[in-house]
């Protein structure tokens, strides 16, 4: 098998995430709610933005909540294909990974906050 490089690589890698986001939406239900969600805040980070760093800031604390529930998801799949078995490890690992999109639910809504009533 051989490496694909240049426009066949973004291509591919473009593909591949789109199956992600995909696979996500369908399969899950927290970021199903988070996409919900970003229709509503990426909109409303243009209105109450004061600037473009401001609304900057505000749609990208809501992609990076995004970004984390999906890198935990990924966590959980894994988790769950290697064994159904309780294991304190596994515990561990998906706890963490909720954990993770509970920090970054905790950053946008600083940041919100922050904005909205900071100006």
């Amino acid at each position: 098998m051989y490496k694909t490089t240049g426009l066949t690589h973004l291509i591919n890698s473009t593909k591949y995430s789109l199956q992600g986001l995909r696979s996500a939406f369908q399969h899950e239900t927290a970021f199903r709610h988070e996409c919900f969600a970003a229709v509503i805040l990426v909109p409303l980070a243009f209105l109450l933005g004061h600037s473009a760093l401001q609304t900057a800031l505000m749609i990208g604390a809501v992609l990076l909540v995004m970004a984390v529930e999906l890198l935990n998801s990924a966590i959980e799949a894994v988790v769950d294909r290697i064994g159904t078995e309780r294991h304190e490890l596994s515990g561990r690992a998906k706890d963490q990974g909720s954990a993770a999109v509970f920090v970054a639910i905790c950053i946008a809504v600083v940041i919100w906050l922050g904005v909205i009533i900071g100006g």
